[in-house]
């Protein structure tokens, strides 16, 4: 992707639709009479506002980001809430130009409708990675049966049952980590589900091109090519095509800003065919939100780079801390000399504990985060169809 910071404001008023080059920090707050409305029905007071929650709402994740939290079930459902909500704002203020319309509108909204049905893939190969999470998460209850602390008596047997689910959750995790061991067939869209909140079937025949974008993810897809695809050509709006635009083609950069970083994010965080970071973000300095995203890009890159992350098969917290403390309790229960001292009891069951923490994150969170992600899947089916007129 490439926003080059050349495309700043021109002469007038500092404000969105005044295009001001001077003075590069983006004012957000709204400067104008909620009684100013342009040709198309948009309030220049509904822009400010736009900009305004999308840099609250990423400076809010940024300050969550932390060690413990950056890139964790609970940061991933933040993650979502934020673009749940600005994908709602956005389509709110999109409502006001229809009718009337316009080429340049027109244009650009599609463009963003179209970089959008690029991200359903994503969605549904998200969902995949936490499929597979959860069937780890059943070893680890495998385990924890099998060494439960209330348990006073541990014998020789259920060490060995929890030393192989250990084994096949190691070996579970290996393959995520090589490309060629990936299922690619597990794969079902959120667009089969009956839930009476979700998209049906009919809404895809409505939607035209979906289907060969949504119902399936095939052996050849890559994550890392659809991530580049959704940013491709995604600049900063020349002054001329704000201004045809009544302010909506800033909106609109904005939004496809924010849909490519949370995908991207998504993909650096949850294991998925062919996983990459390759994305380059350059957003123009001037932009209220554009501090708070390049702090968070950069914060994801540098866990990536990590010694402990740089082979993980995804970035998700949990999944390292799985693979930490499932390595450790698998040494201890390896060390071990029957008839056992008490001593050694003590420490397997002291690991097995931080264990049991992870599970209980995993267990906890999966289902939430897994309902998230089909929102964001229908959000996206619904809002474009009822943008498009399909």
């Amino acid at each position: 992707m490439h926003a080059s910071a050349d495309h700043h404001h021109g002469g007038g008023a500092r404000s969105i639709l005044g295009l001001r080059r001077d003075p590069p920090s983006y004012s957000t707050d709204a400067q104008t009479s909620p009684s100013s409305n342009g040709p198309n029905g948009i309030q220049e007071a509904d822009l400010e506002s736009f900009q305004k929650q999308v840099a609250e709402r990423l400076h809010d994740l940024l300050s969550y980001s932390g060690p413990e939290e950056l890139l964790s079930v609970n940061w991933t459902r933040r993650l979502l809430d934020a673009f749940l909500s600005l994908h709602e704002q956005f389509h709110a203020i999109t409502l006001k130009v229809r009718p009337p319309k316009s080429t340049a509108v027109d244009r650009t909204l599609n463009d963003f409708y179209d970089r959008s049905v690029k991200a359903l893939d994503v969605c549904n190969a998200i969902r995949d990675g936490l499929e597979q999470i959860r069937s780890w998460g059943k070893l680890l209850e495998i385990v924890l049966c099998s060494l439960d602390s209330k348990k006073r008596n541990l014998g020789e047997g259920q060490f060995r049952r929890a030393r192989k689910a250990l084994i096949d959750l190691a070996i579970g995790m290996l393959d995520e980590k090589d490309p060629g061991a990936i299922n690619t067939h597990r794969n079902r869209s959120f667009g089969r589900s009956n839930n009476n909140n979700s998209t049906t079937p009919r809404d895809y025949r409505s939607a035209g091109n979906f289907r060969s974008l949504s119902w399936s993810v095939s052996r050849t897809w890559s994550a890392a090519k659809q991530i580049q695809s959704i940013g491709y050509n995604l600049n900063y709006p020349k002054g001329n095509e704000i201004t045809a635009t009544n302010g909506l083609a800033l909106a609109v950069y904005t939004m496809g800003v924010v849909l490519l970083f949370v995908m991207w994010a998504l993909v650096a965080a949850i294991p998925c065919q062919d996983r990459g970071l390759q994305v380059h973000f350059a957003v123009p300095r001037h932009l209220g939100w554009a501090g708070s995203l390049m702090a968070l890009h950069e914060k994801v890159l540098e866990e990536s780079k990590k010694k402990e992350r740089k082979n993980a098969c995804g970035l998700l917290r949990e999944i390292y801390l799985i693979e930490k403390w499932s390595r450790t309790v698998r040494e201890s229960i390896d060390s071990l000399n029957f008839p056992l001292a008490e001593e050694k009891v003590r420490e397997v069951r002291q690991r097995v504990e931080e264990l049991n923490k992870v599970f209980e994150s995993v267990n906890g969170g999966l289902g939430p985060l897994e309902h998230q992600v089909r929102e964001v899947f229908h959000c996206i089916v619904r809002r474009r169809t009822e943008g498009t007129g399909m």
